[in-house]
């Protein structure tokens, strides 16, 4: 049998399921895939938060990289929590070393408002984790976060993407979603030359949990298939507008988006 692409996500661990490193593997699966996982900090969350939250030591985190790239390999990395400086720096050596396309998700907050990345990982965000990424995947307020460029509509998301590309990805995907008073859901993919703008319809669900995490892991999927940067996002995109609008209940607060939506549309 044909070995399916193979995807390494580099990311924390979501107890409820619907964020972090489950729902990356969920993702690359669902695209045709084969996913596996650096694990960098275990969280006990659910619907309603984050409860509590522990990093991995950086010796742990390097030795689960080097198991599966020196023997495995891998055609796509993506990055999700990685919480320290230590760990920051730690990741941002490993993938130095690749030769593989590298999507970066610089998680800081929660869904919840919860703080995932210190305040003193920021400088390692912007001058070590960055310059790997062949797209990094910022929202608005991760924008403001790393860059200080708060963003009010279509107009600043130029300015931001330029901010963001400042710091040395290849390519910019400024996350629209929570772009005020916005009719679609507005992405801007930019490579300081390029420029693609992508809309979808926004859906009256709140149950958006692992929204982030499902579009980069999403990405990094497809440009493990071999599409180009705007092939992928725009194929993700795609994908993640499915997912919202079968996002189901989960608990009593906000449930996830649904991974697995185009195998229930065919069944």
């Amino acid at each position: 049998m044909q070995t399916p692409p193979r995807v390494l996500t580099v990311a924390g661990s979501d107890s409820g399921g619907g964020a972090g490193l489950q729902a990356d593997l969920k993702t690359m699966l669902a695209l045709g895939t084969h996913g596996m996982s650096v694990v960098t900090a275990v969280t006990a969350q659910n619907s309603r938060g984050v409860q509590g939250a522990w990093e991995l030591p950086a010796e742990a985190v390097r030795a689960q990289f080097r198991s599966v790239v020196d023997d495995i390999g891998v055609q796509a990395v993506k990055t999700g929590m990685l919480a320290s400086p230590e760990l920051v720096e730690t990741v941002a050596a490993l993938l130095a070393e690749l030769a593989v396309p590298v999507v970066v998700d610089p998680v800081g907050v929660s869904k919840h408002g919860d703080a995932l990345l210190a305040t003193t990982a920021l400088d390692a965000v912007r001058t070590k984790l960055l310059p790997t990424a062949t797209v990094a995947t910022p929202n608005l307020d991760e924008v403001a976060q790393l860059t200080g460029v708060r963003t009010t509509d279509e107009t600043g998301m130029r300015r931001a993407a330029d901010a963001v590309l400042a710091f040395g990805p290849r390519w910019a995907l400024i996350k629209g979603g929570h772009l005020p008073g916005a009719a679609d859901a507005v992405d801007l993919l930019t490579d300081g030359t390029e420029e693609h703008w992508l809309r979808a319809p926004r859906h009256d669900n709140r149950h958006t949990h692992g929204t982030g995490c499902t579009l980069a892991s999403a990405v990094a999927a497809r440009l493990a298939h071999g599409d180009t940067v705007p092939q992928a996002v725009t194929a993700a995109k795609e994908y993640v507008t499915g997912a919202l609008a079968a996002g189901f209940r989960l608990g009593s607060g906000i449930g996830p988006v649904d991974h697995g939506w185009r195998w229930h549309e065919g069944a």
